[in-house]
């Protein structure tokens, strides 16, 4: 009997180790992975802010809390299980597909851009007709599709980071790394939709310091988020572009992802200061040029061309 409960908890402790092991191989992996991934919080906290631009204040929040939700469900109830199952069976299947997401990207990006050029006004016409909870229901759902591709380029990411673990290690770090990107993201998205309440807020205290910072606050916001608006779109055309160029990379048409890698590496060398900023930003530009090529050839095809057909 004595022998038999000397083993069980020889047992009991083995297993109690390996839990600690593996706690430790989780909080690393989602380091590594989320650290990885970080790069494309910048994108989706560019993009998400036009979705509420132009709606009721009070429902800023509520919008952003619904597609939260919605990214969160696109991360772990499709993305993740998705991306495990593509690694483990099929994993020639994932750049195609990314490609093809990076593709749509750019597509709605560049459509946005055409008819602003044109002098389209079609969305705001059409806004005029509807009530505000339809509105407010296409606006989320616009918001969580266009989550859906920048969060499989999160979760692509952050998995060519976990290679060599379990698939239950590898399942729980990329939850971690949606949940925590999900959170930062949104949560400063949050932040910057509201940074006008908070600017009348301080215009309304009796410091004169606060009341000169509240009352730029609640001026500067309008032309923040209009920028942002922009910025979103610029964002959508650069990310589908990338990955569009990575892909080309993944399957050795390397000439035109030459041609934006090197002038982006060799102007982040010649310049002393910030090299690597510069060569990045040199590096999107080329995306985004890429980016706009594919979208307004797909909006060609969609669009111009069945129109000149009709008449």
């Amino acid at each position: 009997m004595a022998g038999g409960l000397v083993a069980l908890l020889d047992d009991v402790a083995a297993i109690a180790k390996l839990a600690a092991a593996s706690l430790d191989d989780v909080a690393g992996a989602s380091a590594r992975a989320g650290a990885k991934a970080a790069g494309v919080v910048i994108d989706d906290t560019a993009v998400t802010p036009r979705y509420v631009v132009g709606l009721a204040p009070q429902r800023e929040l509520p919008i952003i809390g619904k597609i939260a939700l919605g990214s969160l469900r696109n991360k772990l109830l499709f993305l993740l299980p998705a991306a495990l199952l593509l690694s483990a069976f099929a994993p020639w299947a994932i750049t195609p597909i990314l490609m093809a997401g990076g593709a749509f990207l750019c597509f709605e990006a560049s459509e946005k851009i055409v008819e602003s050029l044109m002098g389209g006004h079609a969305e705001a016409e059409e806004a005029a007709t509807v009530d505000a909870k339809t509105l407010e229901d296409r606006q989320v759902s616009g918001a969580i599709r266009t989550d859906l591709i920048l969060s499989a380029e999160i979760m692509a990411i952050a998995l060519s980071e976990l290679p060599d673990l379990s698939i239950g290690t590898q399942a729980i770090a990329l939850a971690l790394v949606g949940i925590a990107i999900t959170v930062g993201v949104y949560g400063l998205v949050a932040a910057i939709v509201k940074m006008d309440d908070i600017g009348l807020h301080l215009a309304q205290r009796q410091s004169p310091a606060a009341q000169t910072i509240g009352r730029g606050l609640v001026k500067a916001m309008p032309v923040v988020l209009r920028v942002l608006a922009v910025v979103g779109t610029a964002a959508m055309v650069w990310v589908g572009g990338g990955i569009i160029v990575h892909g080309m990379e993944e399957f050795g048409f390397t000439t035109l992802p030459h041609l934006i890698h090197d002038p982006a590496h060799h102007v982040g060398e010649a310049v002393p200061v910030a090299g690597s900023a510069v060569a990045w930003v040199v590096g999107a530009i080329g995306s985004a040029i890429i980016g706009l090529i594919v979208g307004g050839v797909i909006v060609g095809v969609l669009h111009l061309i069945p129109r000149k057909a009709a008449h």
